[in-house]
C-alpha cells in the first residue's frame, strides 16, 4: 500500500522489517503500523490509505525516499507550522507537481527538517500558482508532541 501511495520503494523505506502491526478489534485489519513503540503510520478505514506520523516523514525524508510527496515552506513561518498551523500557498517555497489535492504531504522547512504532516488541500502546480489559502491541512506539526508532553 505505501508504494501505491508513495511510490516505488516507499513500503520498505518506511517500514522497516521490524515493524509490529496493530490490528482493528473491531475488523481485525491492520490499523496501526508501529516501530519500538512509536506511531509510524494509522491505515485510515475509510479509504484504505496511510496516515503518516512526524516520525515516520523524519525517516522518510532522512532516508531520501519520499520527495514526490514534499512540500517546502518559508523558513520564517516554520514554526507557527511546526505547533501546528496550517500550510498557507504564500508561504510555499517549493512542491512538486504530482501532489494532487488530498494526498498526503511532508512539510519540510528550507533546511529540510520536517515541520508537520498533513493532507494537500490543493494540488502541487496549484499550491504554486495561488497567493491565498490554505495549501496543506496540517494533522501533527513536530512541535505539538513535545508541547503536549510540557503540558504546553
Amino acid at each position: 500500500m505505501a508504494d501505491y501511495q508513495f511510490g516505488k520503494g516507499a513500503g520498505k523505506l518506511l517500514f522497516p522489517e521490524t515493524v509490529e502491526l496493530k490490528f482493528s478489534r473491531a475488523t481485525g485489519r491492520i490499523r496501526y503500523v508501529n516501530l519500538e513503540g512509536e506511531r509510524l503510520a494509522t491505515l485510515r478505514p475509510t479509504d484504505g490509505l496511510f496516515s503518516l506520523s512526524v516520525t515516520a516523514a523524519r525517516l522518510a525524508v532522512e532516508r531520501s525516499g519520499l520527495g514526490a510527496c514534499l512540500v517546502t515552506v518559508r523558513t520564517d513561518v516554520s514554526e507557527f507550522v511546526a505547533e501546528g498551523g496550517d500550510v498557507f500557498a504564500a508561504h510555499v517555497v517549493k512542491v512538486d507537481d504530482v501532489i494532487h489535492a488530498k494526498d498526503e504531504v511532508i512539510v519540510v522547512d528550507e533546511g529540510g527538517r520536517v515541520v508537520a504532516v498533513g493532507r494537500a488541500v490543493l494540488s502541487g502546480s496549484e499550491m504554486k500558482a495561488f497567493k491565498t489559502g490554505v495549501a496543506v491541512k496540517v494533522r501533527h506539526g513536530s512541535r505539538n508532541r513535545i508541547h503536549r508532553r510540557l503540558g504546553i
